[in-house]
């Protein structure tokens, strides 16, 4: 088996990689109308296109792995966003970029894969550190990827974004097929087609309700019908679950105490992080003459937020070794109190760049700490047969977190708006007011985490696995 060291490297990498697809557009999203010669309404689904494919595929992605190999689904999700980002590449038009942007989303199901990779083939003292640097990817990747897009952007031709994009996948596919090994672990029975048909028509109604709710209108009868109609669907999948012996995911298993309250922390955690993402690069480039921001170029504003990824980087072994010592149940409490320290100080202190500078130190202690313990609380509280499902199941929650926060916070930002040479800008009480909401969603991740149950389940143990 090649060393350990180096299988945490690759899939650390492949977290990198996920990640980046994310910011891969920020750059050029404000000019996707006139690149593409498309209405703003349409461009949206380049974003919204990747958005809903991660949220569908994530999780079943992760039974995928369970049931057939995690590596081999790993392997399976590189080539879709390799074969995705090359016909974004070839595509003049705005069909073949929300294709391929469709196809990018199939990268984020590898992060909580490689975490049950991790589980599986590392000895159980490396575990939570390992782990913490995977999920720190979550965030560095991002982070660091927006200021490689911005000068993409501004010195080349924006295809390049998905060329580069094409090479990573292309990388990261040869290092896991080299370095990665062979998953022993596998869950045996059939895959639940219809269970998977029923969740992905469910969270793709609830996820385009909110994703284009402010657009649509959030009355408009395409918005209701979506939004009620996916919840409808997924109130009968449960049902459906509950009643086959080979599910999809095990609801059972998922409404465990720790399970279901660290997804739902998940969710609170998610909208905290992306409100961020929302508001302080705003702050940073808007004029400032509009009263509300202050000037900066993409690249500089980027610059500002990246070292926020650097944070998370840093303190993923230090998260490793206070989950191995206090358990993850504090890591949590730790990363939303550092959100909820964040928002507090942009509250009182927002007059300087280097106020947003602090507040962004403070948004990547609190993603590093609470992203690191998620997975190690889930892992801890499911079977070995279901880490890549349940974990696939968390991811999904966090999606969900973060979707809601672009929508909320979206429209706070269009709803309280003034006029600047022709165009609707943000004002400071709109900037305030979404401040206040992602402080609000840490508050609630810090009182949900309270009430975790810290005493961890017994689990089975494959014969073969490290000791």
């Amino acid at each position: 088996m090649p060393r350990q060291g180096a299988i945490v490297a690759v899939l650390a990498i492949a977290g990198l990689c996920s990640s980046f697809m994310f910011t891969l557009v920020v750059p050029i999203q404000s000019k996707l109308p006139e690149l593409l010669d498309a209405s703003r309404d349409d461009t949206a689904w380049v974003v919204t296109s990747t958005l809903l494919a991660a949220a569908v595929i994530t999780p079943i992605s992760g039974r995928l792995g369970d049931m057939y190999g995690k590596r081999r689904i790993v392997l399976v999700l590189l080539a879709v966003m390799v074969v995705g980002s090359v016909i974004a590449a070839l595509s003049p038009g705005i069909i073949g970029i929300i294709v391929g942007r469709t196809l990018q989303g199939a990268i984020v199901g590898v992060v909580p894969l490689g975490i049950s990779i991790l589980r599986d083939v590392l000895h159980e003292n490396r575990v939570d550190s390992a782990i913490a640097l995977i999920s720190a990817t979550l965030g560095v990747g991002g982070a660091l990827g927006l200021p490689i897009s911005a000068v993409i952007t501004e010195r080349s031709d924006w295809h390049l974004l998905f060329w580069v994009a094409a090479v990573l996948g292309a990388v990261v596919f040869v290092l896991v097929l080299w370095i990665v090994p062979v998953s022993v672990l596998r869950t045996a029975g059939r895959f639940d087609f219809i269970g998977a048909g029923g969740l992905a028509l469910g969270l793709i109604g609830i996820l385009l309700a909110i994703s284009r709710g402010n657009e649509w209108g959030w009355g408009a009868p395409a918005v209701l019908v979506s939004g009620l109609g996916g919840l409808l669907v997924l109130l009968l999948w449960g049902w459906f679950e509950l009643r086959i012996p080979e599910p999809l995911l095990d609801l059972r298993v998922a409404a465990r105490p720790a399970v279901l309250l660290t997804n739902i922390a998940s969710i609170a955690m998610g909208f905290s992080l992306f409100a961020s993402n929302v508001v302080y690069p705003q702050m940073l480039e808007l004029p400032i003459a509009t009263g509300a921001g202050f000037g900066l170029s993409l690249l500089a504003a980027s610059l500002i937020v990246a070292p926020s990824g650097l944070v998370m980087m840093v303190l993923s072994p230090i998260a490793g070794r206070l989950a191995r010592r206090t358990g993850p149940k504090l890591l949590l409490l730790l990363g939303a109190f550092c959100l909820l320290l964040a928002y507090a100080f942009t509250l009182l202190l927002s007059s300087e760049v280097w106020h947003i500078l602090v507040a962004n130190i403070l948004i990547g202690a609190g993603i590093g700490f609470g992203y690191a313990s998620m997975p190690m609380l889930i892992m801890r509280s499911v079977p070995q047969s279901e880490t890549g499902a349940s974990n696939g199941l968390n991811a999904l929650f966090r999606s969900l977190g973060t979707s809601t926060a672009a929508a909320v916070v979206g429209a706070v930002l269009a709803t309280y708006s003034a006029d600047f040479e022709g165009v609707p800008v943000p004002t400071p009480t709109a900037f305030t007011l979404s401040l206040v909401l992602g402080g609000a969603a840490a508050i609630i991740a810090l009182v949900v985490a309270l009430f975790i149950p810290s005493k961890r389940t017994p689990q089975e143990r494959h014969p073969s696995l490290p000791k």
